[in-house]
């Protein structure tokens, strides 16, 4: 068995900086979605909204989304970060932290949920890219 060794101060610093900005974007975007309520509440709106153009719909799945990847990405991050030659770890790290901020972007920028853009459609399609890639990092910690 290995043990897990830190390669590079930059790569655990690149690691804790994601970390620290995917964990300030998740909480900004759950407060996005107090506000939004009590904008919606001050207008009679649903507190439950299915209309895709609904605002407080919008900010609830912004959140929502993030939710279900950073806590993964902070794992991730963690593990690349402490086990991985800055080299590896520094790009995947930055990568997926810019691709999450771009969804996030994305999706708080749109009309509707009902119509893609590029920036939300390029953040989710980088999200699985850096993904996939920090979870085979992570397996070469190991090696």
């Amino acid at each position: 068995m290995t043990s897990l060794t830190v390669t590079s101060s930059a790569a655990l610093f690149a690691a804790v900086l994601g970390v620290a900005v995917l964990g300030a974007m998740l909480f900004l975007l759950g407060f996005n979605v107090s506000r939004m309520r009590g904008v919606t509440a001050k207008v009679g709106g649903s507190q439950m909204p299915t209309d895709p153009a609904s605002p407080l719909l919008i900010a609830q799945r912004a959140h929502g989304n993030a939710s279900e990847y950073v806590p993964y990405f902070a794992v991730l991050f963690l593990v690349v970060g402490f086990g991985s030659p800055a080299g590896v770890a520094i790009p995947l790290i930055a990568g997926a932290t810019l691709a999450r901020l771009a969804h996030a972007y994305g999706m708080l920028t749109a009309t509707t949920l009902a119509a893609e853009s590029r920036v939300r459609m390029a953040g989710a399609m980088a999200t699985y890219l850096f993904g996939v890639a920090l979870a085979v990092a992570a397996v070469f910690t190991l090696v």
